[in-house]
């Protein structure tokens, strides 16, 4: 086949992709707002359409990459959500109740630490960006685009990563590496 032609169909393949998964977020999002299927309006799913095609227009070379098209396995989608019910869900909710701990005893100790991410493509570094700032009590606040170090701003920093210029990522998180699973969904 002509490369040209296979180059135009990857294009068009992460264009469909996007789109549909958008779609599908808003369909998830806006499930019980009408009587189609007994779940959505008309005006929903017309919506719905049209945001897709829009997003993905304007996505299409982020979030299914031509010329590595891995975004369609769906074991990674699976292993995606097994990561969003069970590992980063867990992180999460621990981080909650230690936020809402210190916010009553007052016993914070805030600064900015230097994580190697160790992650290879702008996508997992950015799905770790991403975990580490909708864990409470953390909000990463800058990327060294060169390596993908994240620069993390912590309500709690500890004690242990003072004489440290540079921590692992899974040190952020404290009872599941959350990086590795990163790594195997988007890399």
């Amino acid at each position: 086949m002509c490369p040209r032609f296979l180059a135009r169909l990857e294009i068009m393949l992460s264009f469909c992709v996007t789109s549909l998964f958008a779609l599908g977020v808003y369909l998830l999002l806006t499930a019980g707002s009408g009587d189609v299927v007994g779940l959505w309006s008309s005006q929903e799913m017309i919506a719905g359409a049209v945001l897709g095609i829009i997003v993905g227009f304007a996505a299409r070379k982020f979030f299914c990459v031509p010329g590595r098209l891995a975004a369609l396995n769906p074991l990674r989608w699976l292993r995606a959500i097994v990561y969003a019910i069970g590992p980063f869900f867990i992180e999460m909710a621990k981080a909650n109740i230690d936020v809402a701990i210190r916010v009553i005893t007052g016993k914070i100790r805030p600064g900015i630490v230097r994580v190697h991410s160790g992650m290879k493509t702008d996508f997992s570094t950015l799905m770790l960006a991403n975990s580490i700032t909708l864990t409470p009590g953390t909000l990463t606040v800058d990327v060294d685009e060169e390596t993908n170090d994240l620069f993390v701003h912590m309500i709690n920093m500890p004690e242990a990563f003072d004489d440290k210029e540079m921590v692992e990522a899974s040190e952020v998180f404290s009872q599941f590496d959350c990086p590795a699973w990163i790594r195997r969904i988007a890399e």
